[in-house]
């Protein structure tokens, strides 16, 4: 058999978690995989609402050689949520395995093609089991920073050592994590509540994410959406000398180098024509994802400051959320800013009138706000946004959560002044630059994540 028939006859299943920006995350690398290996078969599984925002409210350009594939989303016909975010997520994890297996099942009649190699995230941890079934290979995909990965392979120790925490939001929680190599800055309190579960009923999903320490050792290699160049050397030892296959191939939400912007005129959402008429470096951009939302109490704080700082805004705020503004925002700060339901982020942040950004601290919004130089006023909210944001300010330097950690009025106007008017602020620019150079300098050809990401591929070429 020829080598170029052995490879056509390769089948890589990407599976996503489909909450947050994970799912747009892994359609990134697999987009990069298949671009790189065409002759392969990729098949790409998420569930319907997914599918539909990548391809028809985005419309998401993917290679030929991906075919995209719906799987269930757990959630019972007519069910009524009980306003719980995380029970979506339960429901979707108890529905698998069986979901995935079904869309593969659809997928290898589909193509001719048994499934070789399984590249999943990181929470899908059945998927240990399902590659050893498969006789595949298993990659998973963290889409975090690497100390999140290493609290979630330490989950067990840190249960151990801090269970007695509990609910305990002062004492306790000040504890810093300095028995894990590279961990020494973090505090308790900067834990997920699926790491150190602070009630008494652990979720299907906290219990699921206990599993990723047990399961990791299984997998053939771990892809990183992050660049070596950003750990701390103690971090990157510790989780190299227990994963020897940890490929950090850089960012996946974010083109590296930036591209140059397109005309402004092709923006739809109006976003880069207005930013060409603010002076550089003046525009504040908010954005908290498309998961995450402050309190109404909190995005009322958050408007009277902007409108009071009379500083420039572009605002991407789901119009689910617009009647928490105060009354007569919109039509008050109409010349001073823009309020859309949805920004085109990277360019938003890659123009030269954007000075700072408010962010909720998920991993793709501070990766992409590094590789365009902006300095950060950090909001986290959930999950790994507490860790990441102690990362960005204390470690990087290159931002500031706001005090409190909650929106005010007098907190978010000191911090908009820090940011946009102090040397601190100009600190920060010149640390962000540099930590862009680092970024930059691993994704060139014989960078560190570009010889990674080589690496991954002849990985599932050779699986």
């Amino acid at each position: 058999m020829s080598v170029t028939q052995s490879l056509k006859e390769k089948h890589v299943a990407v599976l996503a978690f489909p909450f947050g920006s994970h799912d747009l995350t892994i359609l990134g690398l697999a987009c990069k995989l298949a671009r790189a290996a065409p002759n392969v078969q990729f098949s790409f599984f998420t569930i319907p609402k997914s599918n539909h925002s990548k391809f028809s409210t985005f419309k998401f350009d993917i290679p030929n050689n991906i075919r995209t594939y719906n799987v269930g989303d757990g959630v019972p016909v007519n069910h009524v949520f009980s306003g719980n975010p995380v029970e979506r997520l339960d429901l979707f994890l108890k529905a698998t395995p069986g979901n995935f297996q079904k869309g593969l099942d659809a997928a290898v009649m589909e193509t001719g093609r048994k499934v070789n190699c399984l590249v999943t995230d990181m929470f899908l941890t059945f998927a240990a089991d399902m590659a050893e079934d498969m006789k595949a290979t298993w990659i998973p995909l963290c889409v975090s920073i690497p100390h999140n990965l290493s609290a979630h392979v330490y989950t067990d120790l840190i249960r151990r050592l801090f269970s007695h925490v509990g609910g305990d939001k002062n004492g306790g929680l000040h504890q810093t994590l300095e028995l894990i190599p590279g961990l020494s800055p973090m505090h308790v309190k900067d834990l997920s509540d699926e790491i150190l579960p602070r009630h008494s009923n652990e979720t299907f999903f906290s219990y699921t994410l206990s599993k990723i320490g047990c399961v990791l050792p299984r997998s053939t290699a771990i892809v990183m959406n992050f660049c070596q160049e950003l750990y701390p050397t103690p971090l990157f030892d510790d989780l190299k000398s227990m994963f020897p296959a940890l490929l950090n191939v850089g960012f996946l939400t974010q083109e590296l180098p930036p591209s140059p912007l397109p005309p402004s005129d092709s923006d739809t959402t109006g976003c880069l024509s207005w930013l060409d008429k603010q002076s550089s470096k003046s525009v504040v951009y908010i954005s908290f994802g498309t998961a995450a939302a402050p309190p109404s109490e909190e995005l009322k704080a958050l408007a009277e400051a902007i409108e009071e700082s009379d500083i420039p805004f572009i605002w991407s705020l789901n119009n689910d959320h617009k009647h928490h503004l105060p009354n007569g925002f919109r039509q008050r700060t109409n010349k001073q800013g823009k309020l859309v339901p949805w920004a085109p982020q990277a360019m938003v942040l890659g123009h030269a009138s954007t000075g700072v950004f408010v962010t909720h601290c998920g991993a793709n919004s501070v990766f992409e706000s590094i590789a365009n130089g902006v300095p950060m006023i950090c909001r986290p909210m959930f999950g790994d946004h507490w860790m990441i944001g102690r990362v960005v300010e204390e470690i990087w330097g290159v931002g500031v959560k706001v005090e409190g950690l909650v929106f005010t009025k007098s907190g978010v106007l000191e911090s908009l002044k820090l940011v946009l008017g102090h040397e601190q602020g100009r600190q920060m620019r010149e640390r962000i630059k540099a930590l862009r150079e680092l970024v930059l300098k691993a994704v060139a050809p014989s960078g560190s994540a570009s010889q990674d990401f080589k690496t991954l591929v002849e990985t599932i070429l050779n699986s």
